[in-house]
């Protein structure tokens, strides 16, 4: 009984931490991953259809995921720059949410650190951390949402890495 009440705590703590992370490895040199994130098109490589980079402090990463629509629209989504450490890290924070965003107030204040080192032989381990979600019952559920949500992303950005390889590596 001792045992399963402390794997409940834990488990309960675990799920109330302020930051989470997904990580993997890129089969391709961190230059390339890195223009994932700092230029229009090499964002898309992120599942988006729609993306433009204004790669700067304080610049604006707006993307869309689906192709029906414009940048700027009601279902854009504008991320912040909040710094940066050319070919290694990237913060930003969510600047204007999608219409649809379910969570109307947790995503205010968190934000995202993006990982990269240089494995070597042409490989880049990513790791993307989601930071200070609260503990309330919606920051909670946007946890879960951003949790399933980057793995997506990393798997995609994964497969995208593969297939302009040719699947060889």
């Amino acid at each position: 009984m001792r045992i399963a009440l402390g794997l409940l705590f834990t488990a309960i703590a675990v799920a109330q931490q302020p930051t989470f992370f997904v990580e993997g490895v890129i089969d391709a040199p961190v230059a390339e991953v890195w223009k994932v994130f700092s230029t229009s098109e090499g964002y898309k490589a992120l599942g988006v259809a729609l993306a433009e980079v204004d790669f700067r402090i304080g610049g604006t990463i707006r993307s869309r995921y689906s192709a029906d629509g414009v940048l700027g629209d009601d279902e854009t989504i504008e991320n912040q720059i909040m710094a940066y450490e050319p070919m290694h890290m990237l913060a930003m924070r969510i600047q204007k949410p999608p219409k649809t965003f379910p969570f109307k107030e947790a995503w205010k204040q968190g934000w995202s650190v993006i990982t990269l080192t240089d494995l070597g032989n042409g490989r880049t381990h990513i790791r993307a951390a989601s930071v200070d979600f609260g503990t309330d019952e919606e920051s909670q559920a946007m946890r879960r949402f951003f949790e399933r949500g980057n793995q997506q992303t990393l798997d995609t950005l994964q497969k995208f890495f593969a297939a302009r390889n040719g699947g060889t590596k």
